[in-house]
């Protein structure tokens, strides 16, 4: 497992394994195990998942050194203020049975009850107590989700700390240019949420091709290709074989041109979400 270095120093496993839609039981608890017996060190859960019992449950009975784990969770829209934030960690520290996480997100920049011209405020709110808590070794870095350049100025308007991470929507023909520029320059890490699109990769035959001329499957060359753009992929499987196979993407080196190609796939169903018009 390679890692990247965040702006403050630390180091994140450049694959991680997502849990989103995993269920809360059984079904994210043998998902998280199997990730972890595998060889996946880096977990990514939020509080609206609504597993994160189970993925604490899987981390304990691993039996992996907490210190070999990277742990992200993220808070949700309910949560956008001083008080709020610091009383939603609590919660998810409890229900993982940590007494840190290794990242902390902002899930959403503009949540529906706070649009409008209050989210900038609430954002900076929520941002101030995430600094507190980081300081205070409850957190060991920070950053937000699905953040655009517009949310990121106004959050940079009174933080003291630079977002370590931002975790959008990347994957091969949804690439995000103007934001994955912003963040680049600024020293953010990207992070990959849906590396696979919604599952119409895997029925592509010029994806197919592309993927047996590398001796590879289409979801490990979709990772080779996020891993070689920078990005921080988060696969997720709750299937054995499925979730041990992404792992064997970090020896494909893409050539330029097929880079390209994946890079500006069309025809996929599903798109960047616009977070300024979210109806959550």
């Amino acid at each position: 497992m390679k890692d990247y270095l965040l702006n403050n120093g630390i180091s994140i496993p450049a694959l991680g394994f997502g849990t989103w839609r995993a269920k809360d039981g059984e079904e994210a608890y043998q998902a998280v195990l199997a990730a972890l017996k595998a060889g996946y060190r880096h977990i990514d859960t939020a509080a609206i998942y609504q597993n994160e019992e189970s993925v604490g449950r899987a981390i304990r009975d691993s039996g992996l050194p907490r210190e070999e784990l990277f742990i992200t969770t993220k808070l949700w829209n309910d949560a956008h203020g001083y008080e709020e934030a610091k009383a939603a960690l609590a919660e998810s520290l409890s229900k993982l049975g940590l007494d840190y996480v290794d990242l902390y997100l902002i899930h959403w920049p503009n949540p529906k009850p706070l649009r409008d011209n209050l989210w900038q405020a609430a954002n900076s709110q929520a941002w101030r107590a995430m600094e507190e808590l980081y300081q205070a070794g409850k957190i060991r870095a920070i950053g937000v989700s699905n953040f655009l350049e517009h949310h990121l100025d106004a959050l940079l308007d009174t933080a003291t700390i630079v977002p370590a991470v931002n975790q959008i929507r990347l994957a091969p023909g949804v690439y995000q240019e103007s934001i994955v520029d912003y963040c680049r320059k600024r020293g953010i890490l990207l992070e990959a949420w849906g590396p696979f699109g919604q599952g119409e990769l895997f029925s592509r035959p010029d994806l197919q091709v592309l993927a047996e001329k590398y001796g590879k499957t289409p979801a490990q060359l979709a990772l080779a290709w996020s891993l070689q753009e920078g990005f921080l992929p988060l696969p997720k499987s709750v299937t054995p074989s499925r979730i041990v196979g992404n792992l064997d993407c970090f020896d494909i080196d893409l050539k330029e041109q097929d880079a390209q190609f994946l890079k500006n796939l069309s025809g996929l169903a599903g798109t960047a979400p616009n977070p300024d018009a979210m109806d959550f």
